[in-house]
């Protein structure tokens, strides 16, 4: 049976799969020495990240990650923007998951959307550990995409986000339909709406099921 991860297992990955601080490159050798004790197998996994992290002046990390996340929708750190893209789905969506932070008594003090991963995982560390696997086996298909998405880029932070997919119970399912990214794009697809400007926009999919981070709700 999987065991579920050590709640330090997601405090350390929210942390080096954030925007690159100096707070962060000092606390490298706390965190690396923290999880050889609770974690080594994820410890040897992120090896190349604390390396990357180590190695290079913070402006040369910061535009590193900006260029990887910011700048590749593909790499979004936001999990809903490859479920649903700019569908208006989206925004339920994060009222379901602040709803899910709030029963949790989790109120996010960031200015990130709350789908952003970083903070997601912070969620996931304060949660009872069977719970915080249940949550990311719902989002392990969209983690596991990103994943892939990096790899194929060569980005240093595909060890992370692989490891984050190698902790969940079940076995990630692939997206098979990628979400509109932007307006051109939605209008090129659906073309213009009934007002002749803004696109039809059509919910976007998977076969799997969409991340729900809320619990299903029993029918009256």
């Amino acid at each position: 049976m999987h065991a579920p991860a050590h709640p330090l297992s997601y405090r350390v990955l929210s942390l080096l799969l954030d925007y690159p601080e100096q707070p962060l490159i000092d606390a490298l050798p706390e965190l690396d020495a923290a999880l050889a004790d609770v974690a080594p197998a994820l410890r040897t996994e992120l090896a190349p990240l604390y390396a990357h992290l180590a190695g290079a002046p913070l402006i040369e990390l910061q535009e590193i990650y900006v260029g990887t996340f910011d700048r590749q929708p593909a790499h979004s750190l936001h999990l809903f923007e490859h479920l649903h893209g700019e569908d208006r789905a989206r925004g339920q969506a994060m009222v379901d998951l602040i709803e899910e932070y709030r029963a949790h008594g989790f109120e996010p003090v960031s200015p990130e959307l709350p789908d952003y991963l970083p903070l997601f995982l912070e969620f996931l560390s304060l949660c009872a550990a069977d719970e915080a696997c249940r949550l990311l086996d719902d989002a392990v298909h969209v983690v596991a995409h990103i994943a892939r998405q990096l790899a194929s880029r060569d980005s240093v932070y595909a060890c992370a986000v692989h490891a984050l997919a190698a902790l969940a119970s079940v076995a990630p399912q692939p997206l098979t339909v990628p979400p509109i990214r932007d307006m051109d794009e939605a209008l090129e697809t659906f073309g213009p709406g009934a007002d002749g400007v803004e696109p039809l926009l059509k919910p976007v999919m998977p076969q799997i099921a969409p991340v729900n981070f809320h619990r299903t709700r029993p029918h009256a």
